[in-house]
């Protein structure tokens, strides 16, 4: 009997793999019915690099546009034998709508010739790229681009380059493409507040490329190329480590080399602060370049970067110097973490909490605006898309709204208060709409060797460090270097829907010291979900252009990062605030010794103050939907 079952069992796993080889086996069929297949086209740079390219277009005579996706990834057909079929399942949605679907790595990435850096530079091949597209015989001079993260972040600083094929985008969770808006100065998500994330400390060990790697012969024909890559993707395959284990060493400039990481671009990216002219000369945007291209934009409240993703589209839609370009942005901002769009279900969970169904109809959505920019269709994207989709969570709902954040958005202060003992989830702390009258503050002890452990949270690409999503703040909320602030259980439910602003007055006997913030909505039975989260460092409050150090006694005002959440509160529900100097790994420790902190391995204990008195009133702008 055993025996048999057996038999049965292994009968049912080859039927399950045979199921999947022809699936796989349908869908390269099914794709070479419709589309001219054209793999490793070697596409040539001004300087004679050339870029491997994979182009699937239509079976017709008639010209078509483009999607473009222009990755850093590795799209090769093949790995390990096995072929791969999700860059031929997006090139077959794309070719059956009429569209030539094009792939290409960034210089230096697997067939591509060339060294590479992040985000693509120079930022001349991207403009090459639409070049040579535009010119080919089989396309009609219209291209849009497509990606998600790292396949997303290069297209704003191209778009400023205003080549005129670049008919359009859609950038996916973008945000470390994004340099400076205005007083936000994250230079691709390496910083927030001054301080280090460490998510890119994490993602270089994976995905940057040894310079020895082997190299594919000057003047390799595209048969050859083709054949090697049947066997051979150029794919470097680092050993696992435990990230939550590596990213504790210091200092920090030593992460990589500690594992035996690549560390190149790191090493120089490490040593950088915030306003180092360097930032200013590679492939990120900033905000005194000009976006010239019709773009439908796509956020996460989970993602790391929501609060510069929001206030890029704000600053598109205000101040582009051509009205059409303002007119023409649009924007996604889904309960999901980074790029975790289409995994949404009819029960959505983010960490531990459910957001319910959070399904969209994107892929109709973006051939809609594909239809319009790139077809000039005459569609009714524009009356049947609103401005800006957001999702509420709490109460589990797509809204529309014409601007960001919505009209009816009343920003409301909430004051700090306590009785001088607001440390962990059991003290004084208040959150209130009343000024606090007396004169106690808060005081916490940070240890730089025992740092604030991040758990949940805004995050991406940290690996096993740090999980994602919302999280029960309870347990955390435990440790006496929180400072705990509550409102009174609410009257009524209350949509907090925009960005957050916080402002707090603070001291420290140590030289430079960081200060953290968390946004949470507390359940009747106690649960605590983290909303968002910033931090700022001390020295850099008053600019990232200057290094301004504390002295002990004096009071200084801290204003912080803004963060951001579209969250509906329940009758009964509390709003609640943690403050901290440390949230790591998310986020580098500071050793509050005013060094340069990337190359010191000893920290100090640092005594820190929040004041909330009449003279100081720390306080938090939270964004009420009336």
């Amino acid at each position: 009997m055993k025996t048999l079952k057996f038999h049965v069992f292994l009968v049912l796993i080859w039927i399950t793999s045979l199921g999947v080889a022809q699936e796989q086996e349908s869908i390269t069929k099914k794709l070479e019915q419709i589309a001219f297949i054209e793999e490793k086209v070697m596409m040539p740079m001004r300087d004679g690099i050339r870029l491997a390219t994979d182009i699937y277009r239509p079976k017709t005579t008639e010209k078509v546009p483009i999607i473009f996706s222009r990755t850093p990834y590795n799209f090769n057909s093949w790995g390990d034998g096995k072929e791969r079929t999700r860059t031929k399942e997006r090139a077959y949605e794309a070719v059956k709508r009429g569209y030539a679907y094009v792939v290409q790595n960034e210089r230096g990435r697997y067939f591509s010739e060339g060294e590479w850096d992040i985000l693509g530079v120079p930022l001349t091949d991207g403009y090459d790229a639409f070049s040579w597209m535009k010119d080919q015989t089989w396309s009609n001079g219209k291209i849009g681009t497509f990606g998600c993260s790292s396949t997303a972040e290069w297209q704003m600083a191209v778009s400023a380059l205003d080549h005129p094929a670049h008919a359009a985008m859609v950038p996916q969770a973008f945000g470390a493409g994004v340099g400076r808006v205005g007083q936000i100065m994250e230079q691709g998500n390496w910083y927030r507040g001054g301080v280090e994330q460490l998510l890119f400390f994490s993602w270089l060990y994976g995905v940057e490329h040894d310079k020895f790697k082997p190299r594919i012969p000057a003047g390799a024909t595209q048969e050859d190329l083709i054949r090697i890559s049947r066997y051979y993707d150029l794919a470097p395959e680092n050993p696992p480590v435990d990230m939550a284990k590596a990213l504790q060493h210091l200092p920090i400039q030593d992460i990589l080399k500690n594992i035996q990481g690549k560390k190149e671009i790191f090493d120089k990216m490490v040593r950088r602060t915030p306003n180092h002219p360097d930032w200013f000369k590679g492939g990120l945007y900033h905000d005194d370049m000009e976006i010239g291209t019709p773009s439908f934009w796509f956020a996460s409240w989970y993602d790391v970067s929501i609060t510069p993703n929001l206030a890029l589209f704000n600053h598109v839609r205000q101040h582009s110097k051509d009205a059409m370009i303002r007119d023409n942005q649009y924007l996604v901002i889904a309960p999901t973490l980074h790029c975790r769009y289409t995994r949404a279900t009819e029960n959505t969970i983010v960490g531990e909490r459910s957001v319910g169904d959070a399904r969209l109809n994107y892929d109709e959505q973006i051939y809609a605006w594909w239809d319009l920019w790139l077809k000039g269709k005459e569609n009714n994207f524009k009356k049947n898309t609103p401005r800006v989709q957001y999702f509420t969570m709490g109460k589990n709902v797509w809204q529309a709204a014409e601007q960001w954040p919505p009209k009816g958005v009343k920003m409301t202060t909430y004051y700090l208060n306590s009785g001088g003992k607001a440390n962990t989830l059991y003290g004084d702390g208040v959150l209130s709409t009343k000024k606090p009258k007396g004169d106690t503050p808060d005081h916490f002890v940070y240890d730089p060797m025992n740092p604030v452990t991040s758990y949940g949270g805004n995050v991406c690409c940290t690996g096993n460090a740090v999980e994602g999503g919302a999280f029960d703040q309870q347990l955390m909320e435990e440790r006496e270097d929180i400072l705990v602030y509550t409102t009174e259980p609410l009257e009524e439910g209350t949509e907090v829907t925009g960005f957050i602003a916080a402002t707090l007055y603070v001291s420290s006997d140590a030289k430079d010291t960081d200060f953290t913030i968390k946004l949470i909505d507390v359940y009747p039975d106690g649960r605590a979900y983290n909303l968002d989260e910033t931090i700022q460092r001390a020295r850099f409050r008053e600019g990232y252009d200057k290094e301004v150090f504390m002295e002990p006694g004096k009071v200084y005002k801290i204003d912080l990062t803004p963060m951001a959440t579209s969250n509906y509160f329940k009758k009964g529900h509390r709003i609640r605030i943690e403050i901290s100097s440390s949230n790591f790994p998310r986020f580098a420790r500071n050793l509050n010794t005013g060094g340069k902190n990337y190359d010191e391995s000893k920290g100090v204990i640092a005594n820190n103050t929040i004041y909330h008195t009449k003279q100081y009133p720390s306080q938090i702008q939270i964004p009420i939907q009336k």
